[in-house]
């Protein structure tokens, strides 16, 4: 420890944001690792700046350290230059809480949030000298472990990570450290240890199970190979977040962070019912913090912090049973603070305009809108559930009430696309401007539209997880044809990568052959593939030939309904045979109705009831 601090008062003197690297932020945790019974680092496979905006690590390093005996720190993904300096000057990666290198540690665990950030788990594991396949680790070196969104299908990552953490984790990590604790004292190998993990509810040991693959390269089946591996994984679901451990007093970074704000999650879960969102399927059943519980934790955050932005956060902020209280309530106390409340992810056919005029009289930014879709043909075929009337209603009540900055969001390579889709988006943005004028005439001049449209990624655990993505060329000629579509005056256009998103979408729906592309990928150079500057496509090319992999096979081609999928070791609550059948109803353009008004069959209430008396999530 002291050799790495040493060290490190020379390399900081080199580096760009020496801040990220130092740790001793206010609120966070001090204990001694000789006094704890099990040392856990949380990795996040990207920068300080996108890690510590990241909302679930501040949850977990709460939920952690409130526990006696346990002691969760912290390490991100150096910049390239901090990382040239540490393999230059034998400096491994460490925690920020106590210059641990990572490779003492009992446990570490990597949340996976996006599919590009694979290769800086890899190389974080390479940085702490720690051997980046599993089978390659001894009893000397900590468990590696993985949970997110993206663990939802971890074949891309078995070789690499020992177990996953399937769900919250709120309560199934610290229980699962426990765990550990308890191994430690009995003397228990990893694998036998592993073999007890793998009966708690939630965790994937991948080694534990053998892959059958038919000739044309689809899996045939999983076998496990020890008798407490269950057939199935079933996703851990907390029943209820209003008492969830929650941070009030949450880390302040060093170097400001990309969300610099007060933040408090005000439900889990979405009944909406979009078939291309997995979140939305994935974080099933919707669980709802009190407007009193809300209020307490938004205020305790902000006398703790000093922040002067109180952020609400869920799929959709709007969609709180008592959004319009709880809304204006926190405006009432927070006005008098001069922090300013900040309403992201709003639905337009559901928005309380009392709210946005209350916001209004204090604070103007921009006003963010979701349609998906350019047409309410794809709209129904996505279940969005947004009506164009909904559209221009609620941009003509905002552009009255004074914003003059709107953001629209946007999809393309949605199943069943044409070219009139594309063509709707245009007529959108026109008719937007066309409102303005006739709310505003000439006097806000300034009124701007930004467009962002993003690339359609199947996911897996939704409805469109068996469709076909569109290939890099055919979203570049759709990005041309936009951009010429869009050429307005007051409008900008953003859009997203072309080649990123197949990488993506390889590791979304990826089997465990695929884990050779990524660690290919990696060992050409691979990192930070999320950040453009770091991106390189040449060397995903050149890894998808060294590994033998056909892109086509997992973005292009469309899966048939009886296909066994790589996730299907999984039971993330919604059934495969209610995904069929939204699947079917989108070829029909039928939509489903929001499943708090009526139970759509969606599976999950075999599990968890929905908190509302007399309604099932599912």
């Amino acid at each position: 420890m002291n050799n790495i601090t040493e060290k490190l008062e020379r390399l900081l003197k080199r580096v760009e944001k020496p801040g990220r690297y130092i740790g001793g932020e206010v609120n966070s945790v001090r204990k001694s690792p000789e006094d704890t019974d099990v040392n856990f680092c949380f990795c996040f496979p990207d920068i300080y700046e996108i890690g510590m905006s990241y909302l679930g690590l501040q949850i977990l390093y709460k939920a952690v350290n409130d526990r006696n005996g346990l002691f969760c720190q912290r390490a991100f993904h150096p910049q390239e230059d901090m990382e040239d300096l540490m393999r230059e000057e034998g400096v491994p990666l460490y925690t920020l809480e106590t210059k641990t290198p990572l490779r003492e540690m009992d446990c570490i665990g990597f949340t996976l949030q996006y599919e590009m950030s694979f290769t800086s788990m890899l190389n974080m594991l390479d940085l702490a000298g720690i051997p980046v396949f599993s089978r390659e680790r001894g009893e000397d070196m900590p468990l590696v472990i993985a949970g997110g969104p993206c663990a939802t299908n971890p074949e891309p990552l078995w070789e690499f990570v020992d177990c996953f953490l399937i769900g919250d984790g709120e309560e199934a990590l610290p229980d699962f450290l426990e765990e550990i604790g308890k191994a430690k004292k009995e003397g228990l190998s990893k694998r036998d240890f592993l073999r007890r993990a793998c009966r708690m509810q939630g965790v994937y040991v991948p080694a534990f199970y053998d892959v059958e693959y038919n000739e044309d390269g689809t899996v045939r089946s999983y076998i496990p190979n020890v008798e407490e591996a269950p057939t199935t994984v079933r996703r851990n679901i907390l029943p209820s977040i209003e008492d969830a451990p929650f941070p009030v007093d949450p880390i302040i970074p060093m170097v400001e962070a990309v969300h610099d704000r007060a933040v408090v999650e005000t439900f889990r879960g979405c009944t909406r019912g979009c078939r291309f969102c997995q979140a939305g399927m994935i974080y099933r059943p919707i669980r709802e913090r009190s407007r009193e519980k809300i209020h307490d934790i938004a205020l305790r955050q902000l006398r703790n912090t000093g922040h002067e932005e109180l952020s609400l956060l869920s799929l959709s902020s709007s969609d709180h049973s008592e959004f319009e209280e709880l809304a204006l309530g926190l405006i009432d106390m927070t006005k008098p603070m001069n922090v300013s409340l900040s309403l992201p992810s709003l639905r337009m056919d559901k928005f309380a305009f009392e709210v946005l005029d209350r916001i209004q009289e204090y604070r103007k930014s921009s006003l963010t809108y979701a349609p998906e879709a350019g047409t309410q043909r794809l709209r129904d075929i996505i279940n969005k559930g947004v009506t164009e009337d909904d559209i221009y209603e609620s941009v003509r009540e905002a552009l009255t009430l004074g914003w003059n900055h709107i953001k629209l969001y946007f999809m393309d390579g949605l199943p069943a696309e044409t070219y009139e889709d594309l063509d709707g988006i245009a007529e959108i943005v026109r008719n937007i401007k066309s409102i303005n004028w006739q709310v505003n005439g000439g006097k806000l001049g300034r009124f701007r539209l930004t467009v962002s449209v993003s690339n359609f990624v199947p996911k897996a655990f939704t409805p469109f997880q068996w469709e076909s993505q569109d290939t890099p060329e055919s979203f570049r000629d759709k990005h041309n044809y936009l951009s010429e579509k869009l050429k307005m005056k007051g409008v900008t256009f953003n859009y997203h990568d072309d080649e990123t998103s197949a990488f993506e979408a390889v590791f979304a729906r990826g089997d465990r052959k695929t884990s050779a592309l990524l660690y290919n990928a990696w060992k050409l150079g691979a990192k930070l593939d999320g950040w453009t500057e770091h991106y390189r496509p040449d060397i995903w090319e050149e890894a998808f030939r060294v590994s033998g992999i056909d892109k086509d096979f997992y973005t292009t081609r469309k899966r048939s309904f009886d296909e066994v999928l790589p996730w299907d070791i999984i039971d993330c609550g919604v059934t495969k045979s209610f995904l069929r059948s939204e699947a079917e109803k989108a070829y029909r353009a039928e939509t489903t109705g929001d499943c708090r008004i009526k139970c759509r069959g969606c599976g999950i209430n075999r599990y968890v009831k929905c908190e509302k008396e007399g309604i099932l999530n599912g």
